[in-house]
């Protein structure tokens, strides 16, 4: 069977792993009528509860992996089980045997793990981590969001190139717009980092679609489709953002329950609220992707459900069936000419 379709995963990774790990695979197998899916954790554990399952145990194989990455374990600790579900998903795309890899489990331990095993792209000097979120004008991808807070300009156009490539294909545009994240939007403002890396983006291949410097209010407003930036930055700005979010849903629910009133205005309100709800459902951009690496590898929340679970493997075997890797080396190549064609040549 062609690897080009299956997804490992670590059924261990999670608050409430194995069984929402397996009831979110059963829901992404009815989606992904063609994915395969290599399942790793203690065999005696997952075994009943893929039995159970319609649609799944025909899609999956079971793999034993003793070890468990808990949630408080150091990477360090992590690096030296070699048989915990998350190394042996890992270590199933390294060996070719799936093209993805897909955990819900410890963040620092799977960063780790992922850049040591697999290691970053030939001409991808650090990898980074892209999500999707919520804006006024639709779906936003931002990166980096925590893995690199030592970089310099050719990293900043690494990461816009990656998620160049990634917003073609996570939300369908075929020229997404790309601005970097600043203090201000003047090309004067900010480093000699973010001044260098925009002319550099400016003379590229994908210049016609970077529209220059976005402030912070520009990632909500949906200015561009893909924000850029450092991993410390980006960091901050998602927390931010994620903060934001439940204070408006608990705002809310102190408007519409102060009182007889209010509670009429929500049953007025309640369709569109619901439509609210399912907007900013942070399940529905549950997924994070480690770019730059040899092999797709998805961070799921380890707080989420099975739903949630689910959309995430949706995101996975997106960028698994569109190639993406093989996009990013495309892009990259065509990044390199431009830089060489536009320096002066030696005499």
């Amino acid at each position: 069977m062609s690897r080009s379709n299956i997804l490992a995963v670590d059924a261990m990774g999670g608050d409430a792993a194995p069984e929402a790990i397996i009831a979110g695979l059963e829901i992404a197998a009815e989606r992904q009528p063609k994915a395969r899916f290599m399942i790793f954790g203690p065999e005696a554990r997952i075994a009943p509860l893929v039995a159970k399952t319609k649609r799944l145990k025909n899609q999956c194989s079971l793999h034993n992996a003793s070890d468990v990455v808990t949630g408080e374990m150091k990477p360090t600790v992590a690096l030296r089980m070699r048989d915990s579900s998350m190394r042996r998903a890992i270590d199933a795309v390294l060996n070719n045997e799936a093209a993805g890899v897909i955990s819900a489990g410890n963040t620092g331990a799977l960063l780790a793990l992922s850049k040591i095993v697999l290691k970053t792209m030939k001409g991808i000097d650090r990898p980074a981590m892209a999500a999707i979120g919520p804006s006024a004008k639709g779906d936003v991808v931002m990166l980096d969001l925590g893995l690199n807070v030592v970089y310099d300009s050719r990293n900043l156009v690494e990461f816009a190139l990656m998620g160049e490539v990634f917003a073609r294909i996570a939300l369908g545009l075929p020229k997404p717009s790309l601005g970097l994240l600043n203090i201000g939007s003047e090309e004067g403002k900010g480093d000699e980092i973010l001044r260098s890396a925009a002319a550099t983006l400016r003379e590229s291949p994908i210049g016609g679609q970077f529209y220059g410097f976005v402030e912070g209010h520009d990632i909500a407003a949906g200015t561009v489709d893909v924000v850029v930036t450092d991993g410390f930055t980006g960091n901050v700005a998602l927390k931010t953002g994620e903060g934001a979010l439940k204070l408006v849903g608990e705002l809310l629910k102190r408007v519409f329950t102060s009182g007889p009133l209010a509670r009429a205005g929500y049953l007025l309100a309640r369709g569109g609220l619901q439509r609210l709800r399912e907007w900013l459902d942070p399940r529905r951009y549950n997924g994070a992707v480690l770019l730059g690496l040899n092999g797709v590898v998805v961070k799921s929340h380890g707080g989420t459900d099975a739903e949630g679970f689910a959309h995430a493997v949706d995101v996975a075997m997106d960028m698994i069936s569109n190639d993406f890797n093989s996009k990013i080396a495309e892009g990259l190549a065509a990044m390199d000419r431009s830089i060489l064609a536009s320096e002066p040549s030696g005499g």
